[in-house]
């Protein structure tokens, strides 16, 4: 027990955040913020489907990302969509047409949560079965 407790006290190092860019400063609170920060900007129910809609479509228009989550109603949808774009992950285009038209877009800092994506599925598929 005492080995596991050594190594969470050592988890700040293994990462390599820091919000002051030197590791030397960070802390396992340091840490354990930037991490509740990330997971802030990720929560809400449809927020994670709507990224990986992004990831594999590209820019979407409005309608189309209805299409593509049809248990979503258009209220949670737009409200999501609206704190992806005030956390700088996506990106809203309207066209000063009529009918309107509004397209959705990953950011280029929404595109770089792919790889860290990609390493949270890993481990979670990863867990040991229980026995």
């Amino acid at each position: 027990m005492w080995r596991y407790a050594e190594q969470m006290a050592r988890t700040d190092r293994k990462v390599g955040y820091s919000p002051t860019g030197k590791l030397d400063d960070v802390t396992p609170d340091m840490a354990a913020d930037g991490v509740e920060n990330a997971f802030r900007i990720l929560e809400g129910r449809w927020k994670m489907v709507i990224i990986f809609q992004l990831f594999a479509h590209g820019t979407l228009r409005f309608s189309e990302l209805e299409k593509g989550i049809p248990t979503v109603s258009q209220k949670m949808l737009i409200q999501q969509l609206r704190e992806l774009e005030r956390d700088g992950v996506v990106s809203r285009t309207v066209y000063p047409q009529v009918p309107p038209k509004v397209e959705y877009a990953l950011t280029e800092w929404g595109q770089a949560m792919c790889p860290a994506l990609d390493s949270l599925l890993e481990w979670a598929a990863s867990r040991p079965l229980k026995t």
